[in-house]
């Protein structure tokens, strides 16, 4: 049987059955566990992966279309990043950081502002629209508690499986309930001291909101950073770099504060200050992880590989040491003989 991790709870995999017709028809979900050859072999399972499965347990992994780590889910078509208008303040930084970070893994972006009912600022309508929709990110802004806007929100999510993320307390859950109440996601208020949400969703879990609509919801998170690439690949995130990519004096500039860089020249036409900021920020986390490379190094001994299409178990690097310098006596041992 084919089916869909659903859900992860310990060593419990959640999976329902798919419709060999279509996809996206889900059933109950199943609790299996996973095939010991798999766990051997270090085979790593995600919330949204396709699976076999035999006799109540996971026997093959299918390929993925795509992945992400954080949150760690498989097999999505579209993020969608949600903020707040207000409680919590809508913050640019993280927004891009979201933004940025679904560039980088190749995903369709929505953007959806939550809250909407609590600010009567258009100046700051008017700003997300100016930075945003010139970029080519859809926008919708909407109140999970008056139902304003939500035929627009469930409409960009008709026929996908869509990754709702963002930071706690911008109304994730609250978004959900209003579209399928049957769910009763539980909620909390932002608090008045730190403005800062309550991390109410604990796991990744797909939702069948109908029978178009899945969504997995993700717990927020605000430890994401760029330190896993470096600092001439951030300006390939951002989609106003496109264009200038490559036209500066400089191959490896950063166009931050080098001579001859054509974005910099053309700075305020290019990105708004809230970007350009994010930009220098997302930068110098990069340079975290080229300073970590160049003293280190970033090579790692993996517990399997791939021969023919096939996952084997490696051997210890300490085993394998070991077997080397058996070799190496024996070979000894024979030259002496003789």
């Amino acid at each position: 049987m084919r089916a869909q991790v659903s859900k992860i709870h310990s060593d419990f995999y959640y999976v329902s059955p798919i419709e060999v017709t279509d996809k996206h028809c889900v059933k109950d979900s199943i609790e299996c566990k996973i095939r010991e050859v798999l766990k051997k072999q270090d085979e790593k399972i995600y919330v949204g992966d396709f699976v076999e499965v035999e006799n109540g347990y996971i026997t093959k992994v299918l390929d993925r279309k795509n992945y992400i780590p954080r949150p760690s889910v498989a097999n999505i078509d579209q993020i969608i990043i949600v903020s707040a208008v207000k409680e919590p303040d809508l913050d640019f930084l993280q927004l891009n950081r979201y933004i940025s970070f679904a560039e980088y893994y190749g995903l369709e972006v929505k953007l959806c502002f939550n809250k909407n009912d609590l600010s009567s600022d258009d100046s700051l309508i008017e700003k997300v629209f100016s930075i945003y929709e010139p970029l080519g990110y859809d926008i919708v802004f909407t109140s999970a508690l008056e139902g304003f806007e939500l035929d627009t929100f469930q409409e960009i999510m008709e026929g996908k499986t869509s990754v709702l993320c963002g930071q706690s307390g911008v109304g994730k859950s609250s978004l959900i309930n209003s579209l399928n109440p049957e769910f009763d996601l539980r909620t909390k208020k932002v608090s008045d001291k730190t403005q800062r949400g309550t991390h109410t969703t604990r796991h990744c879990e797909i939702m069948a909101v109908s029978d178009k609509i899945r969504i997995i919801d993700t717990p927020g998170f605000s430890n994401l950073k760029f330190d896993f690439l470096m600092p001439q690949d951030v300006g390939k995130l951002f989609r106003e770099f496109q264009n200038h990519l490559g036209t500066c004096k400089y191959q490896d500039c950063l166009h931050i504060h080098e001579d001859g860089c054509s974005i910099i020249n053309r700075k305020d036409e290019i990105i708004s200050p809230e970007r350009y900021e994010s930009y220098i920020e997302f930068v110098k986390e990069s340079k975290l992880y080229k300073d970590r490379v160049k003293t280190q190094g970033k090579k790692t001994e993996t517990r399997s590989k791939q021969t023919h299409n096939k996952t084997t178990v490696k051997i210890n690097v300490n085993k394998r040491q070991g077997s080397r310098r058996k070799l190496k006596q024996d070979m000894y041992k024979e030259l002496e003989d003789e």
